[in-house]
């Protein structure tokens, strides 16, 4: 304590500048709290700076299953004049797809008029506790060690570093050591779309299409229904013909698919989501680090195949790679209530929802591995407000892809959508709490927080 140079108090303190911090951040600060956001990057805004599709945030059937924040980011894209569009694969998913760059300054522009303050180049190295409340986070940047202090702590870090520091029960990947693929996704530009979509209409064998619960078509008429979109969205199989052999000959490494997505139309701007490197431990630095040397090989080797073997791409060039590797899977921390795989498959409903969620339970495996597996119908299930307090803590909460669930629920809500709004829930909670001076997280008033939700734009109700 004694190297320390700085201390500072706040209501709130939001350890992560992802999209689950970014949206408790938010929504913190709207409903009166104090709020600093704590952030290692240099930039803030996560995975919604990688150029994927913000998933989850409508349903199978294509209703609307997440607003609040992240309606308000659209919204600010939209103003930007940006590109941002809800686009269906004619697969199992909506997603978002929209303009990183757009996306990077909306973010921080949302932040400053809520009037959140930031901290990055900031490593949140330890926490201070006093028996089931942390009092502290110890803070560590260019300028020294600092504490900072707070009433009302939310790990959004990913990992649940804050929760599992103070105490939290928690589980770790999936069975013998297994983990989901990193990633690093990337962009490329000058996409003769056209082209492309007239591949994909023409080869629809060649593509993953036509797994949905509630469309039923052909994968040639989904080939046509993408083509006529004018929306370059479709992944491109390793079951099929191109993909598998390419991967047999070593002209490609061992993936599920090509996944490409649009984020500029006037440009021809895709990014493409295909890289992976699985069963590796992201919450250690050294095996994260090295796993870069492999996944930029990936890289170069996807763009030279998309170049040579895929139509539209034959002029395409690497326009950028994501500011940081993606991570599907580490720590998930355990809270008074367990997200499972039949509460999402069944799209459960629960009286203390305080955010949806709707896309496909989604594992990814080594090599060509992946498990997709449709919510029921189409349809959304909720998420309670137990799955964000972690158990025998009294004023942390957990938000993003390191909430309360098992390893099947959370390969379904680890998805950006799901990340912003359980984080604009656990903010919101928080709100309350400062506005009540509640002693503990368990003691927020359900039909109170649900309400606050609603009035500021959260969907909660009248979903499938």
């Amino acid at each position: 304590m004694q190297e320390m140079i700085k201390q500072r108090h706040y209501d709130v303190v939001v350890v992560g500048g992802g999209a689950a911090g970014v949206g408790a951040a938010i929504a913190a600060s709207k409903n009166g709290a104090q709020t600093l956001l704590v952030e290692s990057a240099s930039y803030v805004g996560g995975e919604l700076l990688s150029g994927l599709p913000i998933d989850g945030c409508l349903n199978a059937r294509g209703e609307w299953i997440v607003g609040g924040v992240a309606k308000e980011l659209f919204d600010g894209i939209k103003d930007f004049g940006g590109f941002v569009e809800p686009v269906f694969d004619w697969r199992l998913m909506w997603g978002v797809c929209l303009e990183p760059d757009v996306m990077k300054l909306v973010v921080v522009k949302t932040l400053a008029r809520y009037k959140v303050e930031l901290l990055l180049y900031t490593l949140a190295e330890s926490i201070v506790s006093d028996g089931k409340r942390v009092t502290g986070v110890i803070v560590v940047n260019k300028g020294g060690k600092s504490l900072i202090t707070a009433d009302w702590i939310i790990d959004c870090t990913g990992d649940g570093s804050m929760a599992i520091m103070a105490g939290a029960d928690y589980e770790k990947g999936g069975p013998n050591g297994t983990f989901q693929p990193v990633t690093w996704v990337f962009r490329m530009g000058n996409l003769n779309v056209k082209g492309y979509l007239e591949f994909i209409r023409d080869n629809p064998d060649q593509f993953l299409l036509g797994e949905s619960p509630v469309a039923k078509k052909s994968k040639a008429e989904c080939a046509m229904e993408i083509y006529k979109t004018g929306y370059p969205f479709a992944g491109l199989s390793a079951e099929s013909s191109l993909l598998r052999s390419a991967i047999d000959t070593g002209e490609m490494y061992p993936c599920t698919a090509v996944y490409v997505v649009p984020n500029s139309m006037v440009r021809g701007e895709v990014s493409i989501n295909s890289t992976r490197i699985a069963d590796i431990d992201a919450t250690d630095p050294e095996v994260l680090s090295r796993s870069m040397f492999d996944l930029t090989d990936q890289v170069e080797k996807c763009v030279r195949f998309l170049n040579k073997k895929v139509p539209g791409f034959e002029k395409a060039q690497l326009v950028s790679v994501a500011p940081r590797l993606g991570i599907r899977e580490t720590n998930r921390v355990m809270g008074e209530y367990v997200l499972t795989e039949q509460d999402v498959l069944n799209g459960r409903k629960f009286g203390d929802g305080i955010a949806k969620g709707g896309h496909h339970v989604d594992i990814h495996g080594s090599g060509t591995y992946q498990k997709r597996t449709p919510v029921k119908e189409g349809n959304s299930y909720d998420i309670p407000y137990g799955c964000l307090v972690p158990r025998n803590l009294k004023n942390v909460w957990v938000a993003g892809r390191c909430f309360s669930s098992s390893r099947e629920a959370n390969g379904s809500a680890r998805n950006m959508g799901q990340c912003l709004s359980t984080g604009e829930a656990a903010g919101t909670a928080a709100g309350l709490c400062v506005e009540h001076v509640y002693s503990d997280s368990r003691n927020v008033p359900i039909e109170k927080l649900r309400s606050t939700l609603k009035a500021q734009g959260a969907i909660l109700d009248g979903t499938h």
